[in-house]
């Protein structure tokens, strides 16, 4: 059993009523899971307030409440702590809770628009290769080990941390990777965790229905650089002008990388075709089975990151080569009649973008490229326009349909992404809002050798329409139907 006042260990505390010596069974945040002799912390979200469960909590059993504003009253034998930030309290009382399991791995976080799960995937990939006992924390899974567990979000909440990094620590887990989340930075879900390093991949357009503008949402990035101490490392996309920015006040000790101006990470592409990538890195040429430029990066930020966290050089490039894609991201199938159809996650203009210049630059240009397109509902409606006008200025035909609308009128939002049309693409444009149809108007409408792209959901297995989740994979999709058709 913890106690209350070792729980509270380094959190800043305003105000304590009562006594703090009392035995903690757990720590919840949601009041619907509050048992006897349990702590809550009431957290003020974004759809409900916490400190309106305060009594309900009481009534379950609660020992201890943390919050930000005292009740009007107080109940007797209830310890109540007030906080300035019950966010930040929560970290760090979920950090002491499970023994602080950050400190007794190397843990390393990714940051960054795109690239974040590729990175942390292919680094546990490598690492586990190399024989150690490793952990992944990612939007796709959470891994202890070998054994997998589901993941809900892509940095999910404090609690949920260190609990998978206590059990990591249980199971001799010397290296963790972890996708960071801007909501993660942005909710303190990070704070209290001790990191080894921390990468920076990119920044483009994205969240900005959470976050009020860009430059919000690359300063909450930089937090979790200023936030490292002195002893862990910050290596940063050099060609990527934000990467400056994510060092100005970092203690890390600070790295670059990059593909086009100098860096102490440098890589060239000297080929890139379906079959993989032809790289040199720090002049040391590599074969790998990734595609794309945006690949190249991913892979010499693995490659600066395997060595900066000890692994020898020539080990490292030769584990390199062996590493596939992860699910979802630039996958890809060739049908008996050589039509290849490619599933990408990308979801932000930016991603979309890379995703269609790679094609473009390894297509001879005779193929048809068919993008089927959508964009997700309840998030940024700003960037629906704007993917319109990629898929549509470097595609040879473009099918708008449905992603996960969640909420939203799957046709409005179709019809936002039409906008961004240039009126001479409106020929190569199809609407289609169911998305297997859409999936399969583009397998009907492909030739021998053209290329269909499918982007937006990559390794998700569901679509999600008006609160309902359905069965749904890109991949065994597009699969089934070229199979069927054997044109």
């Amino acid at each position: 059993m913890n106690l209350l006042k070792d729980i509270l260990y380094k959190v800043s505390l305003n105000k304590v009523v009562g006594n703090t010596a009392v035995a903690v069974r757990d720590l919840t945040f949601d009041s619907r899971k509050v048992g006897l002799d349990d702590v809550f912390i009431a957290i003020r979200g974004t759809q409900s307030d916490g400190h309106e469960y305060i009594k309900m909590a009481v009534d379950k059993g609660a020992i201890a409440i943390v919050c930000e504003e005292m009740p009007a009253n107080f109940v007797n034998g209830i310890t109540y702590v007030q906080v300035t930030d019950s966010q930040q309290a929560l970290a760090m009382m979920a950090a002491n809770y499970f023994g602080n399991p950050s400190e007794k791995l190397k843990l390393v976080g990714v940051t960054g628009t795109n690239g974040k799960t590729t990175i942390t995937s292919l680094l546990y990939n490598l690492f586990t290769e190399a024989g150690y006992e490793c952990g992944l924390l990612s939007t796709v899974k959470i891994l202890v080990g070998k054994k997998t567990y589901k993941a809900t979000h892509t940095t999910p909440d404090s609690l949920t941390i260190n609990k998978y990094l206590q059990k990591m620590v249980e199971a001799g887990v010397e290296f963790c990777f972890m996708e960071v989340s801007s909501h993660g930075i942005h909710q303190k879900r990070t704070e209290g965790l001790q990191f080894k390093g921390g990468i920076f991949t990119n920044l483009s357009h994205d969240h900005l229905d959470y976050h009020k503008d860009f430059k919000e949402y690359r300063d909450v990035k930089k937090v979790f650089f200023d936030q490292l101490p002195k002893q862990a490392f910050a290596l940063v996309n050099a060609d990527d002008k934000n990467g400056s920015v994510m060092l100005q006040n970092t203690k890390a000790k600070k790295y670059t990388y990059a593909l086009k101006r100098y860096a102490d990470y440098k890589a060239q592409m000297l080929e890139n075709q379906f079959s993989g990538l032809l790289l040199k890195i720090n002049n040391n040429e590599l074969w790998t089975k990734l595609i794309g430029s945006f690949n190249a990066y991913n892979m010499l930020a693995i490659y600066a990151t395997a060595e900066l966290l000890g692994l020898e050089q020539m080990e490292t490039l030769q584990l390199l080569s062996t590493l596939q894609s992860v699910d979802g991201r630039f996958q890809y199938t060739v049908s008996e009649s050589n039509i290849t159809a490619i599933v990408d996650y990308a979801h932000t203009p930016d991603a979309l973008k890379n995703v269609l210049e790679t094609i473009n630059a390894i297509r001879t240009g005779n193929e048809e490229l068919i993008t089927v397109v959508g964009c997700g509902g309840d998030r940024d409606t700003t960037k629906r326009p704007k993917m319109g006008k990629i898929a549509a200025s470097l595609s040879t035909k473009i099918i708008i349909t449905s992603d996960n609308p969640r909420t939203e009128d799957p046709e409005a939002i179709i019809e936002q992404i039409e906008a961004g049309v240039p009126a001479e693409h409106f020929k190569k444009m199809l609407s289609i809002t169911d998305r297997e149809q859409a999936i399969k108007t583009a397998c009907q409408m492909a030739a021998q050798n053209d290329i269909i792209l499918i982007a937006g959901k990559g390794h998700e297995t569901y679509q999600e329409i008006q609160g309902k989740r359905t069965d749904f994979d890109d991949f065994k999709i597009v699969n089934q139907l070229l199979t069927a058709l054997k044109k």
